[in-house]
């Protein structure tokens, strides 16, 4: 009789143990279903309008970026402003005892950053582009991310097609003021030149790269206003996406 008992008693308690597992695998269940809603919804943001944010943020950064570069002196008179490669200097500093060539590192210069400013009004289609496609996993990973993630989405998802679309166009606009025929001459003045190495780099290829440093360097400048500073955020969606980054 006993024994009967304590069988009866085992198997309860397996019982109750097991609804009590059942009901805490439940529970789980439910706040792993519930921070998942959340997760997805931002809070009490919903997708559309963190996706709409982050595109109204990134549009607004890459469209001032754009249009303070594609002026004139935005790249020449600016921090942005493309210096001769280091090859190039070389050249330059040689050929400055030469009359007709004194003034050729400030000349190339100012043609190299022209060319850089006629090419920038590309950027924003393709920028656009990019932005258009954002995904929603893309714009949670940027809003939650680096203070820099944004730029490097926009970086790694348009260089190629910025510089395919950049490098003809400062071919053609070094050709419009004479700087790449300039530079042959220079080169060629300069190799004439006893004891001096040989040389010729390439400065359209320097320039659209410059070119790109230096407006990813700006778009980067404009992430960190809208991140770090509240005044930037001049819109209610933009404010409110952005309130979500501030408590992360």
């Amino acid at each position: 009789m006993i024994k009967k008992y304590l069988i009866l008693s085992i198997a309860l308690f397996s019982s109750f143990f097991a609804q009590a597992q059942l009901k805490g695998a439940l529970n789980k269940a439910k706040e792993g279903a519930k921070d998942a809603v959340s997760a997805v919804k931002g809070g009490d943001l919903s997708q559309e309008e963190i996706g709409k944010g982050l595109k109204e943020a990134l549009n607004a950064g890459v469209g001032s970026a754009v249009d303070f570069l594609s002026v004139k002196d935005g790249y020449l008179k600016s921090a942005y402003k493309i210096l001769l490669p280091e090859e190039a200097l070389k050249v330059t500093n040689k050929l400055k005892a030469i009359p007709a060539f004194a003034n050729v590192e400030a000349d190339l210069i100012e043609r190299m950053n022209r060319a850089a400013e006629d090419a920038a009004i590309k950027a924003k289609p393709i920028f656009i582009a990019a932005i258009k496609n954002m995904s929603f996993k893309d714009a949670m990973n940027i809003l939650t991310g680096n203070a820099d993630a944004a730029t490097r989405y926009l970086e790694s998802n348009t260089y190629k097609a910025l510089y395919d679309e950049f490098k003809p166009i400062i071919q053609a606009s070094l050709d419009k003021v004479n700087a790449r025929t300039y530079w042959k001459e220079s080169v060629s003045a300069y190799n004439k030149i006893p004891l001096v190495t040989k040389t010729n780099p390439e400065l359209d290829d320097h320039v659209a790269k410059m070119a790109l440093a230096g407006m990813f360097g700006l778009v980067e400048k404009k992430e960190k206003d809208i991140r770090s500073d509240v005044s930037f955020r001049n819109t209610d969606l933009l404010k409110k996406v952005f309130a979500k980054q501030d408590k992360k």
